[in-house]
Formats: structure tokens, C-alpha cells, sequence
């Protein structure tokens, strides 16, 4: 099959297409939200957050940037800046895949028309580098950030593809591929990006072309990482993860996105490539890193000054980093593990990680952003003009723009594509992952999922036609959800397997306990000893000042430790008891026995909720009253 051959029958509305592997993905034209939790987001992600971008992308200058052919001077932004305008191209064609809206084409047209006249003659296009008077091409890997830039170019016209066709941007991704193909090769640069992310995108390049060359190049990317390839810096070469090889990690280290985004492009190459010994090392790096460097949350990173992962149970909630492209690149790779492997773990994360962080990030107008996502906010900040690009690393409250936005890019292009993360297919039947209203309609299977998860717990999913012969639909049955039920019976945490001949209109009603839980952390996490959290189904939940009584100090509750917590519609109440504090020249003295303060009721809310009633300080883990 040639190339234009292979290019016709792309059109899948996947954005990972796997060739092997234990399940099959379906496409944003299989699944659809209906009304619910996720649908709401996606919608206010296509009526708001995108026409937003495109504002921001224009008045920052970025956009602009791919014009510019006189001084380099008036270029504008980061030397990342180009992939902004990529991710949001990625993110119109997933929208435009799920919606056919025509508005979002002429969007995406225009926006492409801008930057392919930008590409020079053999492939290159970046307008950071390689013009007269800026710094030549590939001078600086460490922080340049070209290859980056590269792989999200390359991601956003697989995106076109997959839910349009080939088009001018595919055109222009092939013969950058090419160029990174012929530059970086086995007779090029022995060199990588400081930043992972082109392995994804060629490896995606390579599933939708079948070119071999752009699968073998993500291949030799990811196994140059960790022989010292890139110049040491401050933060140690661990930063880029180019410290150890990937075969031999343990655990992900350095920076959060780095290390997530490189581990997702060493499973597709892995998969792709049939690397037994690949997948299982990066499997086992997944499994300690949600063992010892997760938060509670799912976030991922726990250190400010290189965004990057501490050292194992080293997770400060008030220190927490836990950047939202962090979150995607979580996603991501859990993702693509859940492929590989089925095992109903990795959806368990995708689950956490989009109620706790992906869900807490944007605004309820969908027009401002947490770039961090902490866990404790000790002081009430201030909330940024609608008209200001502030600093990224503020966790105050949300902000509209980012002097390095890549985190309101990188929702937009998961919000547009949620759908394709819901369920998959295999040879045997089906898969239902992540439980939201949503149609299925795939092959001969047809489904309907309703449901007010997370607020309650009941799924209900009706089989509107299916084939004639038995086959398998599999339900996942989250960690945390003992006691779950099925049809009124008692069911297993893990995987529940259901083989049968189903018969048109039959209703499966599966329940999950999402009554409130206590729940306390590790002993090695020693930031938290002591302390104790509150979840609710998936979600974690805070306590906010705005609840507090005036007469009682926020940071004076202690949880009381044997209390039930209550399920308010909601919110969930617990009793906590003030201690008695008094200020002292000296912080330090031998330890005195506890007041005897009158206990209060507080209301706790959804973390995703957080910091959406005005100014407030929060936190997720509360000191639990001493033990009597």
C-alpha cells in the first residue's frame, strides 16, 4: 500500500492508534458526551477556551510570529511560542472531529494557511531560530526547544488527519519529519530534544503514513536519552532524563512533563516495535511513581524551581507543583499503558487525575488557568486582571494568560478529544473505562451510559443493539470502590467481565460507593504524618476559609479523628476542633497537652471546585485531633 493509499483509510478520530496491543481505542466519532460532568467542560472548552486562545495567541504576538521576515527583534514570546499555536491547531481538529462545525474549520484554515507559508524549502520551520540574525538551527538542544516544536506541528496534522484527512498541514508535517528524519538520523546528529515530545508525535506520524523511517527515528530518540547526549546544567541531567537510559530507570525523575511525555513516546515505540523489555521498564517506572511520588490528587512534581519530581515520598502539599501539563502527560501515558496492558490500574489514574487536576485547572468561564496546582494555599492571593499575561508559576488564582502558556493549549486539545479516552474494543467485546453519559456506537455495538457520576453513583448502561453472537463487555470497578454492586449484587474492585448473547434494550445498572472517606497517607510521606484527607467516589475534597467561621482560625482545625464525614448533596461536612494557640517569642517548647475547644462543623468541597467563590486559603490534608 502507498502512502496516499494508507493516508485515504486514516480517518479514525483517534488520538493514539496503536497497530498492537491488548485493546483498541475508539474515535471522537464512536463516543459522545451527552449533558454530565465531562460534557459541560467540553462545551464551555468549545464555545469559550478556544475563542480565547485564539485571542491570546493574537494579542501576544505569537501567531504573528510566523509572518515575520525582517528583524528578528519583533518576535515575539518564548522560545517554545510556535507550539502554542500547534496545540491549539490540534485542538480545532479534535472539535471539529466531534462537532463538524464549520466555523472551527474555517478557524483552522485560516490559522494553517499562516504558518505553512512560514516553512522554508527543506522541511525546517521555527521562528526562534535560523533566520538572519538569530542564533543558527540546532544550537542550543538543551533549551531550544526546536524538536519540541517539531513533534506538536507533526501531532496536530495527525489530529487533521484522523478527523478530516490529509490536508496542507500534513503536508507540511511530512516534510518536517523528513527534515528531523534526515538531520537526526543514524548519519546526523547524535542529539535529542531537552524537552521529550517528538517521539509521541513520530511514532503517531509512523501509525498514520506507515513510513517506517519516522517509527525508527522516535525509536533512536528514545534510546539515546540517558548517555549524557545533552550538556549538564544546574538541575543535573536528570532534568532531561537524559541521566540514566530508559531500559534501566526505576522511576520517573527530573521534570514532570519531560518525564511523562518521553515515557509515553517509549511505549509507542515499544509497542510498536514489539520491545518486550521496553514496555516492561517503563511499566515499572508507572507503578513506583504511583507508589512514592504521586499525590493525592494525581498530580505529578513536587519541586518549583525545575518542575520537577522529588525524591520518593517527598510530596509537600503546600510545596506541590503538580503543573496541569503534567497532568496531560499523565494522562497520556496511562493511556497508553491501558492499551498495551488492560490492566484497569491505569484507568484508575486517568480517572483521579482528570476529576483533580485536569478538572481543576480552567475557570468555570473557561477563560482563566491554574498553571500549578497546590495543595495547600496558605495566603488568599489576588486574581489577575482579564487583560494581564502574569508569570506561569503563580498558584495563586487562576489567570488568564501565561508568559509560557502550554498548559490552556494542552486542556483545550484533551477537552476536545475526552471522548476517545471513555472505552475501547478488542476482539472479544468491549471496554468501558471512565463513566460519564456518553453513546457508543462501534462496530455492531451500540450503548448508552447515564449517569450523575461523581455526584452519585449509579452508571446505568443500556444495550441498544450489539451483535447476535455472546461477547464481552467489561466494566472497571475504580480502587477505591468496596462494596460496589452490579444489577444488586456484589462485585469486585478490578475488572468485571460480563460474556453473554446481550439482547437489545437490556439495562446493566452498576453501582459505586461514593460515600465520603477519610483517608490518610503513607508514613514516609512525612509532610502529611499526622493528617488526614477526604475523598468522595474520585474526587478529593478541601477545606476552603470562605467555610470557616470567623471566630475560628483556619489553620487551627484539626479533623476529628473518629468523626463519620457526612454526604450533604454534595459537600461533605466533618467536625473539626480548634487548638488553642497562643504567639510566643520562641515557636519551640516540650509538647502540652491539647485544649479542650468546642468542636464546629465545616463544610468541605470538590478540590476542582476550589478558589471559584473568590480569594481563599485551602487544604487538602487536615491535622487529625490528637489520638485520646
Amino acid at each position: 500500500m502507498t502512502i496516499d493509499e494508507t493516508l485515504a483509510t486514516t480517518v479514525s478520530g483517534m488520538p493514539v492508534a496503536p497497530t498492537r496491543g491488548r485493546l483498541r481505542p475508539l474515535g471522537v466519532g464512536e463516543v459522545t458526551l451527552r449533558p454530565g460532568f465531562w460534557q459541560q467542560r467540553q462545551d464551555t472548552n468549545a464555545a469559550r477556551t478556544l475563542a480565547h486562545i485564539e485571542h491570546w495567541l493574537e494579542k501576544a504576538g505569537w501567531l504573528a510570529n510566523f509572518g515575520l521576515t525582517g528583524n528578528p527583534a519583533e518576535r515575539r514570546g518564548r522560545e517554545f511560542a510556535d507550539t502554542e499555536v500547534y496545540k491549539y491547531l490540534e485542538a480545532l481538529a479534535w472539535e471539529y472531529g466531534r462537532t463538524r462545525d464549520p466555523g472551527i474549520d474555517d478557524r483552522y484554515r485560516a490559522i494553517v494557511r499562516r504558518v505553512v507559508a512560514a516553512q522554508e524549502p527543506d522541511g525546517y520551520l521555527n521562528t526562534n531560530y535560523g533566520r538572519p540574525g538569530q542564533a543558527p538551527r540546532y544550537s542550543d538542544l538543551e533549551w531550544g526547544h526546536e524538536l519540541y516544536s517539531f513533534g506538536y506541528l507533526i501531532q496536530a496534522a495527525v489530529a487533521r488527519a484522523r478527523t478530516y484527512g490529509p490536508d496542507e498541514l500534513l503536508d507540511a508535517a511530512l516534510r518536517a519529519a523528513d527534515h528531523v528524519c534526515a538531520e537526526f538520523g543514524p548519519e546526523g546528529r547524535n542529539g535529542i530534544c531537552g524537552h521529550a515530545e517528538i517521539e509521541i508525535a513520530l511514532v503517531e506520524l509512523y501509525r498514520l503514513t506507515g513510513v517506517r523511517r519516522y517509527l525508527d527515528q522516535a525509536r533512536l530518540f528514545v534510546e539515546r536519552h540517558g548517555h549524557g547526549t545533552l550538556a549538564d546544567i544546574e538541575f543535573g541531567r536528570s532534568y532531561f532524563q537524559d541521566d540514566i537510559p530508559v531500559r534501566d530507570a526505576d522511576v520517573f525523575r527530573g521534570h514532570a512533563v519531560r518525564a511523562t511525555y518521553l515515557a509515553a513516546g517509549a511505549v509507542d515505540v515499544a509497542v510498536e516495535t514489539g520491545d518486550s523489555g521496553l514496555l516492561d521498564a517503563v511499566t515499572r517506572q508507572w507503578r513506583n511513581t504511583v507508589a512514592r511520588r504521586t499525590y493525592l490528587t494525581g498530580g505529578m512534581g513536587s519541586r518549583h524551581q525545575d518542575e520537577a519530581f522529588g525524591d520518593d515520598f517527598v510530596l509537600p502539599p503546600d510545596r506541590s507543583y503538580s503543573e496541569t501539563c503534567a497532568g496531560v502527560g499523565s494522562v497520556l501515558l496511562s493511556w497508553r499503558l491501558l492499551l498495551a496492558h488492560g490492566d484497569p490500574r491505569y484507568a484508575d489514574l486517568i480517572e483521579r487525575t482528570l476529576f483533580n487536576v485536569i478538572a481543576t485547572s480552567p475557570g468555570d468561564g473557561g477563560d482563566r488557568f491554574f498553571y500549578t496546582n497546590t495543595l495547600h494555599q496558605r495566603t488568599l492571593g489576588a486574581e489577575p486582571p482579564a487583560d494581564v499575561q502574569v508569570p506561569r508559576a503563580a498558584s495563586n488564582l487562576r489567570a488568564p494568560w501565561f508568559d509560557v502558556s502550554c498548559c490552556p493549549t494542552n486542556l483545550a486539545r484533551t477537552f476536545a478529544s475526552l471522548a476517545a479516552y471513555v472505552a475501547t474494543v478488542d476482539d472479544d467485546g468491549l471496554q468501558i473505562h471512565q463513566y460519564t453519559p456518553a453513546t457508543i456506537r462501534t462496530g455492531d455495538h451500540h450503548l448508552e451510559i447515564d449517569t450523575a457520576y461523581p455526584a452519585d453513583g449509579l452508571i446505568t448502561i443500556r444495550i441498544v443493539a450489539g451483535p447476535d453472537t455472546p461477547w464481552t463487555l467489561s466494566l472497571r470497578v475504580p480502587d477505591w470502590a468496596s462494596g460496589a454492586t452490579l444489577d444488586g449484587l456484589p462485585i469486585s474492585r478490578g475488572l468485571v467481565q460480563l460474556r453473554r448473547a446481550f439482547t437489545a434494550g437490556q439495562t446493566l445498572r452498576l453501582r459505586l460507593p461514593v460515600q465520603p472517606r477519610l483517608v490518610t497517607a503513607d508514613e514516609r510521606i512525612d509532610a502529611v504524618r499526622g493528617a488526614a484527607a477526604v475523598e468522595r467516589g474520585p474526587v478529593v475534597y478541601c477545606l476552603e476559609s470562605v467555610d470557616v467561621p470567623p471566630h475560628v482560625a483556619f489553620d487551627a482545625l484539626h479533623l476529628e479523628r473518629d468523626a463519620v464525614p457526612v454526604d450533604a448533596d454534595g459537600t461533605v461536612l466533618v467536625t473539626c476542633r480548634p487548638s488553642v494557640n497562643a504567639d510566643h517569642d520562641w515557636p519551640y517548647r516540650p509538647p502540652a497537652p491539647s485544649g479542650d475547644a468546642e468542636p464546629v462543623q465545616v463544610a468541605l468541597h470538590p478540590y476542582h471546585r476550589w478558589a471559584r467563590r473568590g480569594p481563599s486559603t485551602m487544604r487538602v490534608w487536615i491535622p487529625l485531633t490528637p489520638e485520646r
